[in-house]
């Protein structure tokens, strides 16, 4: 059941999302999952669950049925088991092991894998596969009711959930981050469609890729994310979702319109700026601990016709960390220059211990990148031993950026992975680099990392600067903390080999790197980006790296009323 509240106002002081309109008053079972407040609805016979939280939603665990449990709107005693409100045809493809959750998901026909199905191995799969874990159970949905469902019987069975909709979390999040979860796979959710106003209404399992491909085909229409087109639109969208044209556009997450989610006691609703707005809010952000996002509402931006796509490769940039540093501080200075650079500028760096490179998108013409953009750039730095400027379309342009990957995902059987340990940091803007913190970086690269045993690399992208729409969105927007960002740098090392061990000596120098930064410049406050998750933070680390206090805070106090359970977790997950 999709509750659609465009119209409707929504307040938060004591029961979130209880819609001021009074003209409902008259229905007194619950249909969207809330309770008690201004409406009166009661949870009594509700899809939802018979109890009517402190907070003012409709459940059937303790969470909502013990304390500060609404006796006035519902039941308050014990458990409840919200009744079936569909008639499902879809079965299960393997019979479900005894138990709560097994007997729970079997009498509701959700359709799953267990680690007895053929297929239980490749679903399970990590993209990091240092990162291995086995779920309870996979859920393969085929409705919005399957998800609703799944995530009920979880709840009553204590089963932690968490949806996968690519699967790259860096930390195997999309798993559970831990053994025993259930997973709620999105791969059957595959829409991509335009609207009259270009607004693009895209599944919850749809991969970067293809998703590029059908709005350009459908209308020649455009929206900024990144380069791999493996990557599912899901986790991507709502932590961030950085691409070159995102100075230009904002970040994918910028461009959500609306959302439709399923949350922890098994409602589905529409979220908008005005519909539930803290849900809205924080599934900007923060959406794995909050709910399973089924379909993303995009707003769309025409697709340029064309785009310089340039790269420019650095020689002896791993001989002198002084030479190296005067570099980079010139680098940065061009970054930071509103006389060459404005929001056109997509721009980062690539360096791994043997090649250093410089390169990026322009949306203007190439004689204007010719003539003003390419010689600030080189100007001071060593000649290019390999340098290249190119007018493209604009599916040229994503193409030749996934180094040759075809845009053109499978939906099923996805297959690439890698083994690895990745770190983040986010540059404010407020403290540039200094000369000493370039130093000691590129001193950390030549004496660990030019004969480094194992591959590693260094990405260091454009944020900020002069124009930029990233940084053009207040941080109260969204759950999205980070509006001042310079640069937002990727440290990542990996074996080369997926079949080989996973060396230990990959995670001490990839940590190396940052801390030679952030040792550097001991007043500077870095943070980090949340789409390159570093597992080995403990929950308080990551939630000072990926939020602000002020966010974080307001992300406690959304999660408390909503998932009171905690239903939907991993190991850093708000309230954790």
């Amino acid at each position: 059941m999709l509750v659609t509240l465009l119209s409707l106002a929504c307040l938060g002081a004591v029961s979130l999302a209880v819609p001021f309109d009074q003209l409902n008053k008259r229905a007194t079972i619950s249909p969207d999952a809330t309770c008690g407040g201004a409406q009166g609805y009661t949870c009594q016979a509700s899809a939802f669950g018979n109890c009517c939280s402190v907070n003012g939603w409709c459940g059937s665990i303790a969470a909502y049925c013990g304390t500060g449990c609404q006796p006035g709107f519902g039941t308050c005693t014990g458990q409840t088991t919200p009744p079936s409100t569909t008639s499902k045809t879809s079965s299960p493809t393997s019979t479900p092991t005894a138990g709560t959750l097994g007997a729970c998901l079997a009498s509701k026909n959700v359709p799953i894998r267990l680690t007895s199905s053929p297929d239980f191995s490749q679903l399970a799969k990590p993209y990091n596969l240092r990162l291995s874990y086995t779920p309870a159970v996979i859920v393969l949905p085929e409705t919005t009711q399957h998800i609703s469902d799944a995530v009920t019987c979880a709840a009553k069975s204590n089963v932690k959930v968490q949806p996968r909709g690519g699967g790259h979390s860096y930390a195997a999040f999309g798993l559970g981050g831990q053994s025993g979860s259930m997973v709620i796979d999105l791969q059957n959710f595959q829409t991509v469609t335009l609207d009259s106003g270009n607004i693009a209404k895209v599944g919850g399992g749809v991969r970067l890729g293809n998703l590029a491909q059908a709005i350009y085909n459908q209308a020649q229409r455009a929206l900024p994310h990144g380069t791999c087109p493996g990557v599912g639109v899901g986790g991507h969208a709502t932590h961030g979702g950085y691409g070159y044209s995102s100075r230009a556009w904002g970040l994918a997450l910028d461009t959500i319109v609306g959302l439709d989610v399923v949350l922890a006691n098994g409602s589905y609703i529409h979220t908008t700026s005005t519909a539930y707005p803290d849900i809205y809010y924080a599934l900007r952000g923060a959406a794995d601990s909050f709910g399973i996002v089924t379909t993303f509402y995009l707003q769309t931006v025409p697709a340029p016709a064309s785009v310089i796509n340039w790269s420019f490769s650095i020689p002896n940039m791993f001989m002198s960390a002084a030479t190296s540093a005067a570099a980079l501080m010139h680098i940065q200075a061009f970054a930071q220059n509103a006389s060459v650079v404005d929001r056109k500028l997509g721009m980062g760096m690539y360096m791994d211990g043997y090649g250093f490179s410089i390169s990026g998108t322009y949306f203007g013409s190439l004689a204007d990148f010719n003539a003003t953009i390419k010689p600030e750039l080189l100007r001071t730095l060593p000649t290019p031993t390999a340098s290249s400027a190119t007018s493209m379309t604009w599916l040229q342009s994503l193409t030749a950026l996934a180094n040759g990957q075809s845009l053109q995902q499978p939906t099923t059987g996805y297959d690439q992975h890698d083994s690895f340990f990745a770190k983040s940091l986010v540059v404010p803007s407020s403290s540039p680099l200094t000369l000493a913190t370039w130093t000691a970086y590129f001193d950390h690269m030549i004496r660990n990392g030019v004969n480094a045993p194992n591959p590693w690399f260094s990405i260091v992208n454009l944020y900020g600067g002069p124009d930029s729409q990233i940084n053009a969105k207040p941080v109260s927007f969204s759950a999205y903390s980070d509006r001042s960002a310079l640069w937002v740098i990727q440290h990542y090392g990996f074996t080369g080999n997926t079949a080989a061990p996973f060396p230990a000596a990959i995670i001490p120098f990839v940590q190396g790197l940052s801390n030679s930064i952030t040792n550097a410049q001991p007043g500077t406050v870095f943070s980090g980006y949340s789409n390159y998750v570093d597992p080995t933070l403990t929950p308080q680390q990551a939630h000072a790296a990926y939020y602000d206090a002020a966010t974080y805070s307001r992300l406690v106090g959304i999660k408390g009323r909503v998932d009171p359970g905690k239903v939907f977790w991993n190991p850093q997950a708000v309230g954790t």
